[in-house]
């Protein structure tokens, strides 16, 4: 069984791309409980944080490495769109700027990081359904 993308237009999830993923890890297990399973990415792991029973995937912890080392150490919402390439364009041409270019998440799922033209980072998800 698979579970239904978010509604278009809500937040889905919520990522932080930081330099030190494991001390951060530890710190949101100790203050808030989360549990954290390895996310493997080749050459070392991010980890999927959970509510304290384990039941529900609450967020990402990541390194800033790789296609993440552009990143911002944010909480990064990402926002269910239902055509990311449409929405991109609109970012464009409404004064907003392409951070992270579009990148798989898994099928045909796919996002991309954003900046609003306050600058505030954002990032856009396509479930490809």
């Amino acid at each position: 069984m698979t579970t239904p993308p978010p509604p278009i237009g809500s937040i889905g999830w919520a990522d932080l791309t930081t330099a030190d993923a494991t001390q951060v890890r530890d710190f949101y297990t100790r203050v808030v409980g989360w549990t954290a399973t390895p996310l493997s990415m080749g050459e070392y792991d991010d980890f999927v944080m959970s509510t304290p029973a384990g039941e529900t995937a609450t967020a990402g912890i990541c390194y800033a490495r790789g296609k993440n080392a552009e990143l911002p150490p944010v909480w990064l919402i990402y926002i269910t769109v239902a055509d990311l390439d449409a929405s991109l364009a609109q970012c464009r041409a409404n004064g907003g700027t392409v951070v992270s270019e579009p990148r798989s998440s898994g099928g045909s799922a796919r996002f991309a990081v954003i900046q609003d033209p306050a600058g505030a980072a954002v990032a856009l998800y396509d479930a490809g359904v």
